[in-house]
């Protein structure tokens, strides 16, 4: 059921009671990216609902909050907001993140029953992980360079490792990836330090299918590194193929982070499944025997980006191009009709060229059976007494048989 719009005077009223989202989330105009993020996942901490039970004010500060943080973390709403404020911004179009661990089992159900519908499902970390780790009371355990780790997470929650490298391998670039062979939904995660040993989200990194297992890694090669993130109406395109195939690219953004300094970091695994516990393989590599990789990925991923401009344009000329197509098909269609009505008028006044009337098929069938049963009939009468009428005709043997007889006598 489409949902109503308010009239023009309480949207315009609505629009004037939203405050500003920089404002909201206390970040001036010129802010970056991450620290748009940063401050988000700050604020969206302090008025989480799970930390605030039973509080409005927190709960209408923590939606608001996650609505300025909607526009200002893509780019194209930020560009709207900034010209022309509220009203280039739709809000129906919102899309909101999930933190499962605060749904009851009956939302969760819905939520994974959408998901595996098609619909897009955007899952946030739990307040709860990221309050434990802001507070230094995780468990970390210490991932070597070159050795895998193999284990199972619990939805939900995370498991955190620390990876030291040397200036040297710092330079060469550094790779972390973590996959999951049972396809299980997980989280890539990299945490800032502060002073008081307390950490903080800086990076997110979603699994995405890959065969027969889910994977998802943060690369640092000294160069901007891409990922390929969700698209902005994405169910839309699910039902209509071109936009899916124009909008494929619309995702492709540069990472935040290009490289890491040499010292210890903090990484994470992040169980994204809705019910059950997740698999996963994490692994930590220093990129310098990669060197031809290396240049492989700067290279693809140029291509990439050229692709993503010509595909704009291309869009332009395919819709032109499809328009005509829509409209000569559709003048077929009715030329064809046209021709049919033609010829089948034609022949009915052909048809009309004629003195005897028009009898029934059906009439004329059964007239013929009639006559061809009432001649069969007669044809057998016929028969029978030309036969009965016809004089018998005396056998030869009878006829000696009898004159020998009178030769005996």
């Amino acid at each position: 059921m489409p949902r109503r719009r308010p009239k023009s005077g309480k949207l315009d009223a609505a629009l004037q009671l939203r405050r500003d989202p920089y404002e909201v989330l206390g970040v001036p105009r010129n802010s970056t990216d991450q620290e748009i993020k940063s401050a988000y996942r700050r604020m969206a901490l302090k008025y989480h609902p799970d930390k605030n039970a039973n509080d409005p004010k927190a709960a209408d500060m923590f939606k608001e909050v996650t609505f300025s943080y909607n526009i200002l973390s893509d780019p194209d709403k930020r560009c709207q907001y900034d010209s022309a404020g509220f009203e280039a911004v739709e809000s129906d179009s919102q899309e909101l993140e999930l933190d499962l661990s605060s749904l009851g089992a009956v939302n969760t159900m819905f939520a994974a029953l959408f998901s595996k519908l098609g619909v897009p499902i955007k899952t946030t970390v739990s307040a709860i992980v990221l309050e434990e780790a802001l507070n230094g009371v995780v468990t970390i355990r210490a991932l070597s360079l070159g050795q895998p780790i193999s284990k199972r997470v619990e939805k939900q929650t995370a498991h955190f490792y620390s990876v030291t490298i040397t200036e040297e391998e710092a330079r060469a670039g550094f790779v972390c990836r973590v996959h999951s062979s049972d396809r299980s939904k997980i989280k890539l995660l990299y945490f800032d330090q502060d002073e008081n040993d307390g950490l903080s989200l800086a990076l997110q990194e979603d699994s995405a299918k890959r065969g027969k297992f889910t994977s998802a890694g943060m690369y640092f090669l000294g160069f901007p590194v891409y990922r390929l993130g969700q698209t902005k109406n994405s169910v839309a395109a699910n039902k209509d193929p071109d936009l899916a195939f124009f909008k494929k690219l619309d995702g492709f953004q540069p990472c935040e982070l290009t490289e890491l300094k040499a010292g210890t970091h903090i990484f994470a695994v992040y169980g994204d499944n809705f019910f059950k516990s997740a698999s996963y393989t994490i692994e930590a590599l220093c990129a310098a025997p990669f060197t031809e990789e290396k240049e492989s990925l700067r290279d693809v991923e140029a291509q990439i980006l050229s692709k993503r401009v010509e595909l704009s344009k291309f869009e332009t000329e395919y819709r032109e191009v499809l328009a005509q197509f829509t409209e000569m098909t559709s003048r077929y269609a009715q030329e064809m009709q046209a021709i049919d009505a033609l010829l089948k008028q034609r022949n009915e006044i052909h048809a009309s060229y004629t003195s005897a009337p028009v009898m029934k098929r059906s009439t004329s069938k059964i007239t013929s059976r009639g006559f061809y049963k009432e001649t069969k009939e007669d044809g057998q009468l016929r028969e029978k007494r030309t036969t009965r009428d016809r004089p018998k005709k005396k056998k030869w043997f009878n006829i000696h048989l009898r004159v020998d007889k009178r030769k005996a006598c």
